[in-house]
């Protein structure tokens, strides 16, 4: 039950910290860095899918192509 609050937790703020990346309200490495800026984006985009594939939300095969029978 702790478990699932705390991954639920992590997927909520991930979530609104994506919502406005670049406003520099809540920022923990500025994006004018190169190649480093960003990696506070990808951190929360990881986790945000990582905490719904958690709860059985799978956006990793979202892109995958299947086959089609005609």
């Amino acid at each position: 039950m702790v478990k699932k609050i705390i991954v639920g937790f992590i997927g909520v703020i991930c979530f609104f910290y994506l919502l406005n990346p670049s406003a520099g309200i809540v920022e923990f490495v500025p994006d004018n860095f190169p190649l480093i800026g960003n990696l506070d984006e990808v951190t929360a985009t990881t986790l945000l899918l990582s905490s719904l594939a958690y709860f059985g939300i799978d956006l990793g095969n979202i892109f995958k192509k299947t086959k089609n029978i005609d």
